[in-house]
């Protein structure tokens, strides 16, 4: 047995790989045998990784989840930085700036919108549950718009390491749902061309989120939706810890 897992660990990146790839082949399966292709079965893989992702950082007390498992050190690589960003780096290559010339000033005006709304609800959240001071709701507001612009905030305004955890969490709650529900709500919004994922990306914002929610819907949609969430994140971090935070200080 230990050289089973020592020959997992020292090809723990393929290891991960055939993991994720059983993952994905019964979630198709599922999907065209209990739900007739109504879930997408990428949306199930997603759902399916979470949990085990769940229960792994049950029994890993949380430090590096299911990498910390003995064979299963492969997925500190697949599920790092690395990979994540070539993933997201990537989608632009199949990206038409034909297209995305077309969305014209509505695209820009969903980022505002998006980061706008998005902080509103945080602060908002943040408030109701005792919360008053500026640097602490605008670390938290921005947190909402995505786990990124959160510590972002929270370290340029001076934040406390418990706020900026804080506004990561609800980074993260954020990217989950919009992964889970994106598939799901599509049809009922009109999701389904190149122009909508870009209001839809611009709107949501959290890259990681949108990429593998619009992956379950229309892997064709990835490329637009994935480009304005990433300006997004890039509009976040120039509007909270600025124009949003003085916004803050003004109104309390």
């Amino acid at each position: 047995m230990e050289y089973i897992i020592t020959f997992l660990d020292k090809n723990g990146l393929v290891f991960a790989f055939l993991i994720t790839g059983f993952i994905m082949f019964f979630s198709e399966r599922i999907s065209k045998t209990l739900t007739r292709g109504k879930i997408p079965g990428s949306a199930i893989s997603i759902f399916m990784g979470l949990v085990l992702a769940y229960f792994a950082g049950l029994e890993t007390l949380g430090k590096k989840g299911i990498a910390d498992i003995p064979g299963f050190s492969g997925f500190e690589i697949m599920g790092g930085p690395m990979f994540r960003d070539f993933a997201i780096v990537s989608t632009a290559m199949g990206a038409s700036f034909a297209i995305i010339k077309k969305t014209g000033p509505i695209g820009v005006l969903s980022l505002f919108l998006g980061v706008i709304i998005s902080f509103a609800a945080g602060v908002i959240i943040a408030y109701a549950m005792g919360i008053t001071d500026a640097e602490s709701l605008t670390t938290i507001g921005a947190g909402a718009c995505t786990f990124v612009v959160g510590p972002v905030t929270g370290t340029a305004l001076g934040a406390s390491s418990d706020i900026i955890a804080i506004s990561i969490a609800a980074g993260v709650v954020k990217s989950i749902l919009v992964t889970i529900g994106t598939p799901l709500i599509a049809p009922y919004i009109g999701l389904k061309t190149p122009q909508s994922a870009m209001i839809f990306g611009g709107l949501m914002g959290t890259t990681s989120g949108t990429a593998a929610g619009l992956a379950a819907t229309d892997p064709k949609l990835v490329p637009y939706g994935a480009m304005t969430a990433t300006f997004y994140t890039g509009l976040g971090c120039l509007m909270c810890p600025s124009v949003l935070y003085f916004l803050m200080r003004a109104i309390l």
